[in-house]
C-alpha cells in the first residue's frame, strides 16, 4: 500500500487510492489538516499538529513551524534542549500521517509519494527524500505540487483537454505549471516559481502594518527584533487575513502588556499593503507561459491550489491575468493531496489508471563550468554551459562536449551546478568528477559530457575522453547542507529515543493547548472562567476515567468554541 502525502508550509495531508478514487484521511482530531508544527511537551515528548500549533504562543521555545522554507540547508532549530534540523522536523510530521493512515486503514505503511514544490532545487528535493527516511517511509516519487493538483482535477474531476494553467499558492511557496491535457496524456509544458512567497508573507505584510500603526504607543518591537508577542501578533494577522475573504474589514484586537490594542484592517488596504507581493507572482506567471511558447489567450482553464488562494485579491488577479473565473470546486487546501493519491494509485499500477500518462519537466537548468577561450588565450572562467535546459521533459539525457584549454593539461575538473544565472557563482553547485587527460596542445582534447536526469530529480552525469576512450561517473545524491546515508542512520538513532505523543491522547492535548493559547491572549473574567476549565479539566485527566473525561472534554470544548471565534470558523 502506498499513501500520498502533501507536505506543506502550514498544513499537511495524506490521502490514499482505493476501489477507483482518491480518498484523504483524517488525523486523530478526525480533521484532513495536520498543522506543520513541531513542539517539544514538558514531559519530553513530542508533539505534533494542532497541540503544537497551539504551543507556539505559549510555549515559543519549545515549538516551531514554517520549518519547509529551510529544507536543505544547515539551519537548526531549537526546541528545548534538542537541536533539530528541517528534515528531522519534517519527519516528525510525516511519521504523524505515516501513523494516521496506519491507524485509518488498519494495516502497516512503508511507501509513500510526498508533493514537493516545482521550483524545488535538488538538494530541497534530496532533504525532502531524507525526511522520508527518518519517517520510516521509502519515497516511492517525489511529485511536484502543481501537477498533482492537476492530476487531481484532470482524472478525478474531469476538467477536461486542453491548456491549463495551474497557480498554487501555499503557506511559504508558489509554483505555476502549464500543462496540456489530451487523451489520457497530461503532458507538463513548463513550470516556475519563488520558493521565498506565500501565504505566510501576506500575514507578515499584516503584522509589520499592525506594529507600525500601534507600534510607538504599544512598545511592540519590529519582526527584526524577536519578541514572545509576534506569535500572538502572527495569530491575529492569520485571523484577520482568512475573515477579509468574505468580509469587507476585521477588527485586530491584541493583548500585550495588559493593554488591549486594537486596529481595524480592510479589504482595501489590505490590498495595498499586498501589493509588492502581488507583482512578485506576476514573474512566475510570465516566466512559465513565455517558455511553454504559449499565449495567455490560449489557456482554457485556470486551476488553483493551496489555501492561500482563496484570497479575493489572488483570484482577482488570476481573472484579470486570464479574462476568466478559476476553476475552484475542489478545496484548494486539498487538492495537491488528492493528486498525490492519484500518484500513489499510478505507482500501484491500480486498474482504473491504465490509460494514463503523465509527463514531467526538470523546473532548473542543469549544466556545468567552463571558461572562454579567445585567441589562444583564457579570456574568462567561471562561465554557465547549460546541459539539460529548465521545462526540459524527463527523463531526459543529453550531452555536450568540451576541450581543454591549457598546452599539457593533465585533469579536467567537470563541475555540475544547477541554476539559471551566466556565471556559476550564482548557481548551486551539485557535484564534480576530476577527468585525467593526455598531455597535449591546449584543444587538442575533448571530452564528452552527459547528463541523464530522471522524474525523481536523481541526476546521473557519464564523461568520456575521446582519444583514449577512458570513462568516469558520478550520480549526485547529495551535496553541502543535505543529510548524508550515514547522517540519517546517526539522525534515526536520535529521534528513536524520543517519542511522539500518543494518539489517543491528541484530542485532550490539543485542547488543553489551544485553551492554554487563550488564557495568554484573554483578559479579565474571560481570563479567569479560563483557568477554572483549566484547572478542573487537569483533575478530571488526572482521575483517568475515560467516559468522564470525553463528557468533560465535551463540554470544555464548547466553552472554548464560544469564545474563539475565528480562527477555527
Amino acid at each position: 500500500m502506498i499513501i500520498g502525502i502533501d507536505l506543506g508550509t502550514t498544513n499537511s495531508l495524506v490521502g490514499i487510492w482505493r476501489d477507483g478514487a482518491g480518498e484523504l484521511i483524517p488525523n486523530a482530531l478526525g480533521s484532513l489538516l495536520t498543522p506543520s508544527a513541531v513542539s517539544v511537551g514538558d514531559d519530553g515528548t513530542i508533539l505534533v499538529g494542532i497541540a503544537a500549533r497551539e504551543r507556539l504562543l505559549t510555549a515559543p521555545r519549545h515549538s516551531v513551524a514554517a520549518f519547509k522554507r529551510y529544507m536543505g540547508t544547515s539551519r537548526r532549530f531549537t526546541l528545548g534542549k534538542h537541536e533539530l534540523r528541517a528534515e528531522e522536523l519534517s519527519a516528525w510530521v510525516l511519521r504523524s500521517l505515516k501513523d494516521d493512515a496506519e491507524a485509518y486503514l488498519g494495516r502497516p505503511i512503508g511507501e509513500a509519494v510526498i508533493t514537493v514544490p516545482a521550483y524545488f532545487n535538488d538538494a530541497q528535493r534530496k532533504a525532502t527524500k531524507a525526511a522520508g527516511e527518518l519517517a520510516g517511509l521509502r519515497v516511492e516519487r517525489l511529485l511536484n505540487e502543481p501537477t498533482a493538483a492537476a492530476l487531481a482535477y484532470g482524472l478525478q474531476e474531469h476538467v477536461g483537454e486542453g491548456k491549463i494553467i495551474v497557480l498554487d499558492l501555499g503557506g511559504g511557496t508558489f509554483d505555476v505549471s502549464v500543462m496540456e491535457m489530451f487523451d489520457g496524456v497530461m503532458e507538463v509544458r513548463a513550470t516556475a516559481g519563488d520558493n521565498f512567497l506565500g501565504g505566510e508573507d501576506f500575514v507578515e505584510a499584516i503584522v509589520e502594518r499592525f506594529i507600525a500603526v500601534t507600534g510607538a504607543r504599544s512598545g511592540i518591537p519590529p519582526l527584526s527584533r524577536p519578541a514572545p508577542v509576534h506569535a500572538a501578533l502572527w495569530r491575529q494577522a492569520e485571523v484577520a487575513k482568512r475573515a477579509l475573504s468574505d468580509a469587507d474589514s476585521h477588527e485586530m484586537e491584541l493583548v500585550h502588556e495588559g493593554a488591549a490594542l486594537r486596529w481595524t484592517l480592510t479589504r482595501e488596504e489590505f490590498e495595498r499593503l499586498c501589493a509588492r507581493l502581488l507583482e512578485r507572482i506576476r514573474v512566475p506567471i510570465e516566466r512559465a507561459l513565455r517558455d511553454a511558447a504559449i499565449h495567455p489567450d490560449e489557456i482554457g482553464s485556470v486551476v488553483l491550489a493551496g489555501g492561500a488562494t482563496r484570497m479575493p485579491l489572488f483570484r482577482r488577479l488570476a481573472t484579470r491575468l486570464f479574462r476568466r473565473l478559476p476553476v475552484g470546486h475542489l478545496d484548494p487546501e486539498q487538492v495537491v493531496a488528492r493528486g498525490a493519491a492519484v500518484q500513489a494509485g499510478l505507482k500501484m499500477r491500480d486498474a482504473a489508471l491504465d490509460d494514463v500518462v503523465m509527463t514531467d519537466v526538470a523546473p532548473f537548468t542543469l549544466g556545468i563550468e567552463v571558461a572562454a577561450v579567445r585567441e589562444g588565450q583564457v579570456a574568462a572562467t567561471g562561465l554557465y554551459l547549460p546541459v539539460i535546459e529548465r521545462n526540459t521533459v524527463i527523463p531526459a539525457s543529453r550531452s555536450t562536449q568540451v576541450h581543454t584549454v591549457q598546452d599539457g593539461q593533465r585533469r579536467v575538473q567537470v563541475r555540475i551546478f544547477q541554476g539559471e544565472s551566466r556565471m556559476v557563482g550564482d548557481n548551486i553547485e551539485l557535484g564534480e568528477l576530476a577527468i585525467k587527460v593526455p598531455r597535449r596542445s591546449a584543444g587538442e582534447e575533448t571530452i564528452d559530457v552527459r547528463f541523464t536526469y530522471d522524474v525523481s530529480g536523481l541526476l546521473e552525469v557519464d564523461t568520456r575522453v575521446l582519444s583514449t576512450g577512458a570513462t568516469d561517473h558520478i550520480l549526485i545524491e547529495g551535496r553541502s547542507g543535505t543529510l548524508s546515508g550515514d547522517q540519517i542512520k546517526a539522525r534515526l538513532a536520535v529521534m528513536a529515543r524520543l517519542k511522539i505523543h500518543p494518539r489517543d491522547q491528541a484530542e485532550n492535548r490539543a485542547l488543553l493547548a489551544r485553551a492554554e493559547r487563550l488564557y495568554e491572549e484573554r483578559l479579565g473574567t474571560t481570563r479567569e472562567r479560563l483557568g477554572e476549565w483549566l484547572e478542573q479539566y487537569l483533575v478530571v485527566l488526572d482521575r483517568q476515567d475515560p467516559g468522564e473525561i470525553d463528557a468533560f472534554r465535551a463540554q470544555f470544548l464548547e466553552y472554548v468554541n464560544d469564545i474563539d471565534v475565528g480562527f477555527f470558523s
